[in-house]
């Protein structure tokens, strides 16, 4: 990794505040001039279960955890085991465990960190209306080096609406425990740096996505609520009337993805955002846009499967529905972040394909960057493709053909109500005109046609992001989420002397079987990385790609993440 960077995890039981706490520890950390990533990990209860904020510091870009965490500051004991196997630590860990909340159990004990124990519910209470994650975010800034002065400011920030009384009671918990943290184990320090903070970005995946979708040109959105998509809907239904644009709650899944193919058909870019169950059960809507040529965008944030599955986990299994997922010969775009400021870009540009191409367009998020917070340069975000409109032209005396063959696949979609431009559509096999038809000449005229307005398009450099060495014999090759651990371990192999070169897909559907080709020009070897039980995407790559030499796949369902260890040492073990 490009400079030092520090790990940390706040665990506890649910109501602890350790999401609080992190939240408010990325925000102190954009004042002190760092970037920052961080993820939740919590059980799917209502109320109560486990909950902890997994964080990494630097003063680089950071896009994933690390190995191991230097850090574990548990504000209690309760549930941890649940996802004890989420917190790796090593000998070089610290484990921040308050005596009256018990002895650190079995699981986080055995795996070999440094033990300190901080009495966090006593400091707590030496203060009215003091927390103990207060208390040990205080801990944590001293050990690591983040100012008090940043977290004061964000104090003041957050918690203007509860009062002075309530600032005061944090600030005071947060001084003792910064007091508290004298003698306790060494761990990296970071230094802060002077960077305006307008420069900074604090944004979520999600969040990023519904930036995209409103710079793309959406103004409807019709969804379900759905964990881990339901804050793509929270950020948009307060932007959208700023734009004049509407959000719909809708019934359930099956009625929103409806409504904004109707929104759509009436000439307005329109999205939905859900998550596998939800996308299950829009497929055969998705299809009669695909059929009707009306464009839609689905955010679909990805989480473990199959069924209900493990709601608040991250995985990448929901690719073989995305792309195979529609009955008959349906052809759409299926796209991919590939970090949580790409969710901005990649959304954006999907709302521009669906629009360019009248089809339906699949944004594969999941739930490890759609509800990750991260701290990144505001130019990293910032992109622009344009938004496309929809024009018509009709020669005097000509007939409005809506489905008409042409040589880019693209037909004149009109609005309705325009004199002249009325047609059919529906989820029948059509005329040009649009009547439906059952002759096989129309059938597979309109099948070439729609095909053909995808795999002739050009897509430019946006289908990939392209890193590593040109003239490396050995590339990996991955996609969303994984991009990130990826990119760590090639600069780990670069800095202990390899080469390589990373291909992260962007544009997953349709193929892009040339542009592969030349990423992959004179490699040897293909590493294939993903966060699947089965190994989706290595298959999907070998069944649609002619992949070069030996290829290897590294593959695991969630929750647990590829970690960038796990890459270099495949990497180490082939050489």
């Amino acid at each position: 990794m490009a400079g030092q960077t520090v790990s940390l995890v706040i665990a506890g039981s649910g109501g602890a505040g350790v999401v609080t706490a992190g939240s408010l520890l990325l925000e102190a950390a954009a004042r002190a001039g760092w970037h920052a990533y961080m993820t939740r990990s919590s059980g799917p209860q209502i109320r109560g279960g486990e909950a902890a904020a997994m964080i990494r510091l630097g003063v680089e870009p950071v896009a994933s955890h690390d190995d191991t965490y230097h850090v574990l500051a548990a504000i209690d004991w309760e549930n941890i085991d649940r996802f004890a196997a989420e917190i790796p630590l090593g000998p070089d860990s610290v484990i921040l465990g308050d005596p009256e909340a018990g002895a650190t159990p079995a699981r986080i004990a055995a795996k070999g960190a440094r033990e300190a124990a901080i009495p966090l519910q006593a400091l707590a209470k030496e203060i009215p209306a003091g927390r103990p994650n207060m208390v040990a975010l205080g801990a944590i800034a001293a050990m690591i080096g983040l100012p008090e002065a940043c977290m004061a400011q964000v104090l003041r920030e957050q918690l203007k609406r509860k009062g002075e009384e309530a600032i005061e009671a944090s600030l005071a918990a947060f001084r003792i425990g910064m007091q508290a943290a004298d003698g306790l184990p060494p761990v990296p320090r970071l230094e802060p740096r002077e960077v305006p903070l307008r420069e900074r970005w604090s944004i979520t995946g999600n969040e990023a996505a519904g930036m995209g979708a409103l710079r793309g040109g959406v103004r409807f959105v019709a969804a379900y609520p759905i964990t881990p998509a339901t804050e793509v809907l929270e950020w948009l239904a307060p932007m959208l009337p700023k734009v004049g644009g509407v959000l719909v709650q809708a019934e359930d899944e099956l009625a929103s993805i409806n409504q904004i193919i109707g929104a759509s058909y009436g000439g307005i870019p329109s999205l939905t955002a859900t998550s596998g169950p939800g996308l299950a059960l829009m497929t055969e809507s998705i299809g009669l846009a695909v059929a009707a040529e009306v464009p839609i965008v689905i955010v679909n944030v990805m989480r473990g499967g199959p069924s209900t599955g493990i709601p608040t986990k991250s995985e990448q299994a929901d690719l073989n529905i995305a792309i195979y997922g529609l009955h008959g010969d349906a052809p759409h775009l299926v796209l991919a972040p590939t970090s949580v400021e790409d969710c901005l870009f990649t959304t954006q540009w999907a709302v521009y394909l669906a629009e360019t191409l009248q089809t339906a367009a699949i944004v594969l998020s999941d739930q490890a960057m759609g509800q990750a917070r991260a701290v990144i340069q505001r130019s990293a975000a910032i992109s622009f493709i344009g938004q496309r409109e929809r024009p018509v032209s009709l020669e005097a005396g000509q007939q409005y053909q809506r489905y008409a063959i042409t040589a880019s696949g693209v037909s004149p979609m009109a609005v309705p109500g325009m004199a002249g431009y009325a047609y059919t559509a529906d989820g029948l096999t059509h005329a040009e005109s649009g009547m439906p038809s059952s002759q096989a000449a129309h059938h597979a005229e309109q099948l070439d046609k729609r095909l053909r307005k995808l795999t002739g398009f050009d897509y430019g450099e946006h289908w990939a992001e392209i890193s590593g060495d040109a003239d490396a014999d050995t590339a990996i090759v991955t996609w969303g989420s994984c991009s990130g651990p990826v990119r760590e371990a090639l600069r780990r192999w670069q800095d202990a002397g390899g080469k390589a070169r990373t291909v992260a897909m962007r544009l997953l559907s349709p193929v892009q079987p040339e542009q592969l080709a030349r990423a992959l020009a004179g490699v040897r070897r293909v590493l294939i990385v993903e966060q699947t039980h089965s190994g989706q995407f290595h298959r999907y790559l070998r069944a649609q790609y002619d992949l070069p030499g030996e290829v290897r796949a590294l593959h695991h369902p969630g929750p647990l993440p590829v970690r960038p260890g796990e890459v270099f040492e495949q990497l180490a073990n082939w050489s």
